[in-house]
């Protein structure tokens, strides 16, 4: 392997590196925690998201995969008003 390879290989490795450093740097601007009642359970999710609408998505669809069961329960349990939204700007 020629030298020119050897240093290919090297630089792509660290920006490769350097790429999962930083997607996994905590930019997240909003955190909420959100509480969803669906036929009769209750739970309580927190997500944290670049929006606060982004954030409260994620904690219902989080919450509805807990006490949902099925396609058809899930999408009715997003649909479904949230019992609780609390959320903070980080």
């Amino acid at each position: 392997m020629s030298k020119t390879s050897k240093l290919l290989i090297v630089f792509g490795f660290l920006g490769f590196l350097a790429y999962v450093v930083y997607s996994t740097l905590d930019l997240h601007q909003y955190s909420c925690e959100v509480c969803m009642e669906f036929r009769g359970q209750t739970d309580c999710r927190t997500a944290a998201g670049e929006t606060e609408a982004e954030a409260v998505r994620t904690a219902i669809e989080n919450a509805c995969a807990q006490i949902a069961s099925g396609m058809t329960d899930s999408i009715a349990c997003t649909q479904t008003p949230p019992k609780s939204v609390n959320c903070k700007q980080r």
